[in-house]
């Protein structure tokens, strides 16, 4: 039997790989900027904050009389005679006294009425929140002539409570709508959840929503802090005696009208503002929490 041989079939072409893409040019993002970019307009906003800075630490710490633009030879004496001889150990007190009392008070308030709003509804809610909106538009200015004459009548010049006073009722609108939107973030279950476990409304508060809110307080507590304590025109108006006043009232006396002692009014400088660096040095972390949280919701 005679058996054909099979053709060899050839192997087909093989197709040639395609050359591969050529790489498009990436496009650079937004957040893929040079570093120079950055650090370039930071550099030049640091430097001319500083400089003001650096200008009144070399008015405090050389001698008087001197041209150096550096403090050298350092020099305490002008902190002695502001300390001792303008009695800003005084002043220092004072507004110690009057920045914790608007704290606590500011505090307080602001977070029974913040609970309120968050956690009630009533026929004037919209109206109150509208007045307390409508209320930060007013200076402090306008109403000097009629607190002076409330004051006067409930015998409260010349004593700090009438600047505790102003200062917490001028704090309060923003720190309650602060407060309010910060307690509306807490899940209302929560404390729903303690009633079931037999708190009363207090106690769930205190136990489960008062915790949460550490960062809200401490926003509103310290920018109260920060205002009274820099605050000079309620301190100016109500307050007579040398030894009553604060220390934004204490820097204006070291300006005459003829002449300027620049170096203690430098150094007096620094004592303002040496306890507010410190306050925010160690409470920012809370601060931008508690602001950006209190903003969430209106």
């Amino acid at each position: 039997m005679i058996t054909k041989e099979a053709t060899p079939v050839a192997p087909a072409p093989q197709a040639e790989d395609p050359a591969p893409p050529r790489p498009k040019k990436r496009q650079r993002a937004w957040d893929e900027v040079p570093r120079w970019h950055i650090y370039l307009p930071l550099g030049i906003y640091l430097l001319f904050t500083l400089i003001p800075f650096y200008w009144i630490l070399l008015f405090a710490l050389r001698p008087s009389g001197s041209t150096s633009l550096v403090p050298w030879p350092m020099t305490f004496d002008h902190f002695e005679k502001v300390w001792t001889e303008r009695q800003f150990g005084t002043y220092f007190e004072n507004s110690v006294l009057v920045g914790v009392a608007t704290l606590v008070m500011t505090t307080l308030v602001a977070l029974a009425g913040g609970y309120a709003l968050a956690r009630f509804n009533f026929k004037v809610k919209r109206a109150f929140m509208l007045a307390l909106l409508c209320s930060q538009f007013v200076p402090g200015a306008l109403l000097l002539v009629p607190l002076f004459e409330i004051f006067a009548e409930l015998q409260m010049i010349n004593s700090l409570g009438s600047v505790i006073l102003a200062e917490t009722v001028f704090q309060l609108p923003l720190s309650i709508i602060l407060i309010s939107n910060f307690i509306k973030n807490v899940p209302y279950s929560l404390e729903e959840a303690a009633w079931v476990d037999g708190c009363n409304r207090f106690t769930a508060f205190r136990i489960v929503v008062l915790p949460l809110l550490r960062p809200g307080l401490i926003a509103v507590g310290s920018f109260a802090f920060v205002h009274s304590w820099n605050h000079f025109l309620f301190a100016l108006m109500f307050l007579n005696n040398q030894d009553k006043q604060t220390i934004p009232v204490g820097l204006n006396t070291l300006m005459g009208a003829d002449s300027v002692d620049l170096g203690a009014l430098a150094a007096g400088g620094i004592i303002a503002a040496v306890p507010v660096v410190i306050v925010f040095a160690f409470i920012q972390k809370w601060l931008i929490t508690g602001f950006s949280a209190g903003a969430v919701k209106g």
